[in-house]
């Protein structure tokens, strides 16, 4: 199924699954999905899926290519990951700028990647080989992190330096942004304009929890607040129409209130980039 420029999504949780195929309470352009969580499902699930694929557009959104790893890639996995892409017709394909894998262990959760040019060209290298594997662009999310770890360059260099060199596509997660620059003090805005706008491919947006008064931590559990709803128009005006995700992993609201949140994305998203074109945002 086509999915158009400019579309907004919802993250596909088995839960809203018969709201989904109802689409009276919620009615996303398409719903991602981890495929981690899918491939080798079958039975009653399998035919769940279906069902929703064969409403919606499915995009997907990886959780353990564990890109930044300094083990070899699962070239198992991979072919894996193909074969469910292709069989879904998945026309994007994302994953975290980050690692979670280490000595064969899977660690559960999304570790930092030192800042520094040799991890530069190690993720290079990789996401070449996962590319030329999966026979796609791979899009790469900056993410959120709470400590920096043997920075040698600033994170916004470093995140451009890997698009620019591997040619892969960015999935500009506007949350991530607000989230890392307010514990890390430096301006989000800043940040996104020294970003490779015309390679952003993909956006998320997603709520946070504030924990501490100078810790902020990235839940996806709760609605999106206003300065982030701002910060995304921020991005909206500098960018290409691009498909746009609401997260919500738990914490899972009224489907009617999740819809509102995908109305007012659609609102800001098409005040910006109703009359535009692809030519006329990126340079």
């Amino acid at each position: 199924m086509n999915i158009t420029e400019g579309a907004i999504g919802v993250g596909y949780r088995r839960a809203m699954t018969d709201a989904l195929l109802d689409g009276t309470e919620i009615r996303p352009d398409f719903v991602e999905l981890a495929p981690e969580n899918w491939i080798d499902v079958g039975g009653t699930w399998k035919k769940r899926l279906n069902q929703v694929a064969d409403k919606y557009p499915i995009l997907c959104h990886g959780l353990s290519l564990s890109i930044g790893s300094p083990d070899e890639l699962d070239y198992d996995f991979i072919a894996k990951l193909k074969a469910f892409l292709d069989e879904y017709d998945v026309p994007l394909y994302s994953e975290h700028l980050s690692y979670s894998k280490c000595d064969n262990a899977h660690l559960y959760d999304l570790l930092p990647i030192p800042f520094r040019q040799d991890a530069v060209d190690h993720i290079v290298n990789r996401i070449r080989i996962v590319q030329d594997m999966l026979a796609r662009p791979l899009v790469l999310e900056n993410v959120s992190y709470y400590t920096p770890v043997a920075a040698e360059m600033s994170e916004v260099d470093f995140v451009s330096a890997i698009v620019k060199e591997s040619g892969c596509k960015l999935l500009l997660d506007v949350n991530n942004v607000y989230v890392n620059a307010f514990n890390h003090n430096y301006d989000p805005k800043a940040y996104i304009d020294g970003l490779p706008l015309d390679s952003v491919a993909y956006m998320h947006m997603a709520g946070h929890h504030k924990v501490q008064p100078d810790l902020i931590i990235d839940t996806h559990g709760a609605p999106i607040i206003d300065p982030v709803y701002e910060l995304f128009e921020y991005a909206t005006e500098r960018t290409k129409p691009v498909p746009v995700l609401l997260e919500r992993d738990f914490n899972l609201p009224e489907m009617a209130e999740l819809n509102g949140e995908l109305n007012r994305l659609r609102d800001i998203a098409a005040s910006q980039w109703v009359n535009s074109s692809s030519s006329s945002h990126a340079s």
